[in-house]
């Protein structure tokens, strides 16, 4: 068969779908891609309105692979802004440089000696056994205290769940563990060493994240308002619910297991259970513009009080001056919900002046700043949780998703805690799996 008569759809238009169709191309197929949204870019899509660009959550690029470095400079034919990642945390009125764990300077004394004292410990103990749960590694790498302190208490903020409930594949390089050195220095001394995994990105000069993707969106065949309604693998056809219906020979879906598997006809009860028991988080964006630029010296921050409505926050303004009006400020509040572990039961605008109270609780808005611009945005699918049953549900939908000839990619897809290049790369292996299935 001629490349040009293999119908190839893909499912999704963010980086994942993006970089799907990006490989295709480069080995001469089409292909297209549907999108349920009336916007570009997915999960990485940017919006602009009076003069304020947020984008759909914190986005930025700090990845090391050169050929996805280069596909996103392309994209804005070099106009990007090298930015330094300055990093901090919030914890009962103190800032912290990040990661706190060598950051202890100016804590409480009698904290900072409890936490050195059992870091000792658990450093003694080479042998940490069998570890099961995010808290058993907790405890086993830092102790009891300073798990208790600061990562448990923003990890039930951000994952919605405890840590005793969640398991450690997730972890990669996300959480720092230092030498006993490091402790001591970053304890006593106000300046430490920068040992975050992030140390500097890029970020578009215009148009927020999404303008990365640009040439990807340009080169691509892209329907959007096209929300699937039906797969039936058997005859390989998907049907829309604007009407449309469509034939495929090869599929890639980068949406989330959870929402294809439902859509799958004849799908067998297992994994549509094992399906509806992934767990994953939503997010509800508060996005805030002001009169003042000065706010903090950092581009993103977390926050570990239980009081204090918001995880993280990041500053538009801080990763582009063009995001914002001149002299202005931005700030974007990140506050998670999740359907099995905190069910989200208020309109997202009703977080808008909680937002602002606790970002005043903080200092960050003072009480002579002019609030320009309030906006509240619901992120369906934030954060994949993963909580102890989620390594045998996925294998279950992987299993029978590979067995339908369905290639899955993305955060959603692989159902994995992956940044925006590595779903990009994701996009990429599934496209060359379909490559290899047309060529053998």
């Amino acid at each position: 068969m001629d490349k040009k008569d293999q119908r190839i759809i893909i499912l999704g238009d963010g980086m994942a779908g993006l970089g799907a169709a990006h490989r295709l191309r480069e080995n001469d197929y089409d292909s297209i891609i549907f999108d349920k949204q009336n916007y570009f870019g997915g999960q990485t899509a940017s919006f602009s309105k009076d003069g304020f660009t947020f984008d759909k959550g914190p986005h930025i690029s700090f990845s090391k692979d050169d050929k996805i470095k280069k596909l996103l400079s392309d994209g804005v034919k070099g106009k990007y802004f090298d930015l330094d990642a300055g990093v901090n945390n919030y914890w009962q009125g103190h800032w912290i440089k990040h990661p706190a764990q060598v950051n202890l300077h100016g804590l409480p004394h009698d904290l900072v000696t409890t936490i050195i004292l059992e870091f000792i410990e658990a450093s003694k103990n080479e042998d940490k056994g069998e570890i099961k749960t995010f808290k058993e590694w907790l405890y086993a790498s830092f102790g009891k205290t300073f798990s208790e302190t600061f990562p448990m208490k923003y990890g039930i903020k951000f994952h919605t769940t405890s840590a005793d409930n969640m398991s450690t594949d997730w972890l990669g390089p996300r959480l720092y563990q230092p030498k006993m050195r490091e402790i001591i220095y970053g304890a006593v001394s106000p300046v430490s060493e920068d040992v975050h995994y992030i140390s500097d990105f890029r970020y578009p000069q215009n148009g927020g994240y999404v303008s990365f993707l640009s040439d990807f969106i340009n080169d691509s065949n892209i329907k959007l308002d096209h929300e699937l309604i039906e797969l039936d693998p058997d005859l390989k056809e998907l049907k829309f619910q604007n009407g449309d219906n469509y034939e495929y020979d090869h599929l890639i879906s980068s949406l989330p297991l959870p929402v294809i598997i439902p859509l799958i006809k004849g799908v067998p009860d297992n994994v549509l259970k094992a399906s509806q028991e992934l767990s994953c988080s939503k997010c509800v964006l508060v996005n805030i513009g002001i009169d003042r630029s000065d706010i903090l010296d950092a581009v993103w921050t977390y926050f570990y009080d239980e009081d204090i409505i918001f995880t993280r926050l990041n500053f538009p303004h801080m990763q582009s001056v063009n995001n914002v009006p001149e002299g202005c400020g931005a700030i974007q509040a990140e506050i998670y919900f999740s359907d099995k572990y905190k069910p989200l039961d208020k309109d997202p605008d009703e977080f808008i002046e909680q937002t602002i109270i606790d970002l005043k609780k903080c200092g960050l808005i003072k009480e002579a700043d002019e609030i320009l611009y309030t906006e509240s945005r619901l992120i369906p699918y934030a954060n994949v949780i993963f909580d102890l049953d989620t390594k045998s549900n996925a294998k279950i939908v992987h299993d029978y998703l590979d067995g339908i000839g369905v290639k899955y990619c993305g955060r959603y897809g692989e159902w994995a805690y992956i940044w925006t290049d590595q779903s990009c790369r994701s996009g990429m292996n599934a496209a060359k799996k379909v490559i290899r299935d047309i060529e053998k």
